[in-house]
């Protein structure tokens, strides 16, 4: 099970008024993801990295089911919950929170964004897609209001299959996130100039 353990940066939480929450991938950790912070338009913001225990947020594929991932996914849904749950009592509103993720990041952002589906300021998701041997709707509620959203990925992609980004796009369609979907031909598992641009142009450096 996982712990609350959260690396920040950036502006000191109590005084920001906004916040990225960055989510390793498996194998990573929340040192590596801090350094995408540098190449995103979020110099005024805090930033929170929480790090996963034995650098994994579960331990299977993300296209198992969900069971065969417990009680691991459901301890890493927690710790995005808790997370927020400081960026909240820290005195910034849900459209002040912003996300992003890689890889096995990526897919835990959007199963907690679209779990927890409300007005965010944006969620950026770099190769990703909702977690489960198919996706399971009804897990899914809320509102997300015109959050801006966007999730790049490659084709093919070891991991993440673009069948599933396009199912993940539909539910993110259907709780009303502005979404924006780039599949890059043969780019491989990685974070392309191109995405980061995207991102940029289309959620953080939006006021």
């Amino acid at each position: 099970m996982h712990t609350k353990r959260i690396i920040t940066s950036g502006i000191p939480l109590k005084q920001a008024s906004r916040a990225l929450v960055l989510v390793h991938g498996r194998g990573g950790s929340a040192d590596d993801i801090l350094t995408l912070a540098p190449l995103l338009a979020v110099g005024d913001y805090a930033l929170l990295a929480p790090q996963a225990n034995g650098n994994s947020w579960y331990p299977h594929s993300f296209l198992m089911p969900q069971e065969d991932n417990e009680p691991w996914l459901s301890s890493a849904i927690d710790v995005l919950s808790a997370t927020v749950q400081d960026i909240l009592d820290a005195g910034i509103p849900h459209s002040g929170i912003f996300f992003t993720g890689f890889s096995q990041g990526a897919c835990l952002t959007l199963e907690f964004t679209a779990r927890h589906a409300v007005k965010y300021g944006g969620i950026a998701a770099f190769t990703g897609g909702l977690i489960g041997d198919h996706v399971h709707r009804s897990n899914y509620a809320g509102d997300f209001a015109g959050t801006p959203v966007f999730i790049g990925s490659s084709d093919p992609d070891m991991h993440v299959p673009v069948k599933r980004v396009r199912e993940t796009e539909n539910v993110y369609q259907d709780l009303n996130a502005a979404i924006t979907v780039k599949i890059y031909p043969n780019m491989g598992h990685t974070i392309s100039g191109d995405e980061i641009n995207i991102a940029n142009e289309k959620i953080f450096g939006k006021i």
